[in-house]
């Protein structure tokens, strides 16, 4: 297995900043080693506040149409599951456009209805690595031109054009994608 199949790009919509207060209404995982291999979460709402009408309209799924969607202990539990399949039950490396974002979303619906976040407590930043490696630490933007997926707002579009631009930054560091 490919040591880069363990790390995994993560991306959410919800319907307001932060979770508890709002409803995650979406995420995508997708493979760093292979970014074919995706999955997609669509969680019924925990609140029954629609959230901020902004964000809702950003990722273009209704309050209502959130309703239809399976409950959060099924979808959690079925993407914890997915994870393990993926990395041969070894803990996975999160990747994030914004893990200040995604990440907070992301650990508390697996330690609310899943009981455990199996990549632990802590995230990566691409941004961050890529302007580390340009040596440019105040430019954590320039990666995004990297992505060959259109940034859609679809949780798993994002995720997987956020892969795409992952796996360049790390060629460029030298590191092999099949290794």
């Amino acid at each position: 297995m490919s040591k880069w199949k363990q790390h995994i790009v993560l991306d959410v919509e919800a319907d307001g900043p932060c979770p508890g207060l709002y409803n995650m209404i979406s995420f995508g995982l997708v493979c760093v080693g292979d970014p074919t291999l995706s999955f997609l979460g669509e969680v019924s709402p925990i609140l029954d506040s629609p959230g901020i009408a902004g964000a809702r309209e950003v990722s273009g799924i209704t309050f209502e149409a959130q309703q239809a969607f399976a409950k959060p202990e099924t979808v959690m539990r079925a993407a914890t599951q997915w994870i393990a399949a993926l990395t041969g039950g070894k803990r996975p490396i999160f990747w994030s456009d914004n893990p200040a974002f995604d990440w907070q979303f992301w650990n508390y619906y697996c330690h609310r209805f899943a009981g455990e976040n199996p990549a632990g407590f802590s995230a990566r930043r691409i941004g961050d690595l890529d302007a580390g490696r340009r040596a440019e630490p105040l430019n954590t933007s320039a990666w995004k031109k990297r992505r060959e997926t259109t940034h859609t707002h679809n949780p798993v579009d994002d995720a997987r054009g956020n892969a795409e631009a992952l796996r360049w930054i790390l060629q460029q560091m030298g590191q092999p994608m099949d290794a």
